[in-house]
């Protein structure tokens, strides 16, 4: 059984979808593991990481159902954190209004509709890490 679940590192949320393996059978069958990726170890102690590889897929498959950039939809125009959802579901906007902003680098950079129109579905939220192109909400 997957769950999906909103992990928070250092002030950072990421989404990730984990196995539950606790009622598994499979789970008692030995099956190879990538072995995991060094870290220096800090003034606090050591700290485990994951292999990158392993991680970065099921982000990906957390994406709001109908999240794809399609028709009409306002993207990310670079990979961050939301910062603000500067707009409404139902509220009429015009291209190049300010509808949110969005913080990478601990620099914020307001983004702009390039459609003009309705709101629809907003798709993410304050604090969500999104990904140059993913959709942030629909233009009808």
């Amino acid at each position: 059984m997957q769950k999906k679940l909103r992990i928070n590192v250092d002030g950072r949320n990421y989404n990730v979808l984990v196995d539950d393996l606790s009622d598994d059978a499979a789970y008692a069958r030995a099956e190879p593991h990538p072995a995991p990726v060094a870290a220096a170890p800090t003034a606090a102690g050591p700290i485990a990481v994951a292999p990158v590889a392993a991680a970065a897929a099921p982000v990906a498959a957390l994406r709001p159902a109908g999240g794809g950039a399609g028709a009409g939809a306002e993207v990310a125009p670079l990979g961050g954190v939301v910062v603000s959802i500067d707009v409404k579901a139902g509220q009429a906007i015009k291209a190049g209004d300010k509808i949110a902003v969005i913080e990478a680098m601990k620099m914020k950079t307001d983004v702009v509709a390039k459609h003009s129109g309705t709101v629809g579905n907003i798709l993410v939220r304050p604090s969500d890490s999104v990904e140059t192109g993913q959709a942030l909400f629909n233009v009808a």
